[in-house]
């Protein structure tokens, strides 16, 4: 699974000029899922970005995780985190099919919302319009492949 997460001071998603999620400060959640990810990657991929500690405390410093600051989550499906970019127009056969990945996508807010968060999201393969108000700004990339 691959997620790009965003501090935000406020996120929203929109499906046809319609609010479908929105939140105060979090994270805004960019959700890929690839076809060999799992259950497990989904909690794994929860564990990390809950525990996150990208909020500054009374020094400045990156130190407070996103429920020491009481924080939201947004998370928007994006299966192009997985586009095959070798020609100018992106492939997308390496992102799950949807079978698998609104399981997967579902139970990673799941896990978010197990852990205390309130979670908003759009809809899984739908034509949304994201807004965001980037803190910092913030960005990480997560790749279980990779953490």
């Amino acid at each position: 699974m691959r997620a790009v997460t965003t501090r935000v001071s406020e996120a929203s998603v929109a499906i046809g000029g319609e609010t479908a999620g929105q939140i105060g400060r979090g994270y805004l959640v960019l959700l890929g899922v690839g076809p060999e990810d799992t259950e497990k990657e989904a909690v794994h991929l929860a564990e990390k970005v809950c525990n996150l500690r990208v909020f500054e405390d009374e020094n400045g410093k990156m130190n407070l995780s996103l429920a020491q600051v009481e924080g939201e989550i947004l998370v928007v499906s994006q299966f192009t985190l997985y586009a095959d970019l070798k020609s100018r127009r992106p492939g997308f056969s390496h992102a799950a099919k949807p079978e698998q990945a609104i399981p997967l996508y579902e139970r990673f807010m799941e896990e978010c919302r197990a852990r205390g968060f309130h979670v908003e999201h759009g809809e899984f393969g739908a034509d949304m319009q994201v807004a965001s108000v980037n803190d910092g700004p913030v960005t990480l990339i997560f790749d279980t492949d990779e953490v």
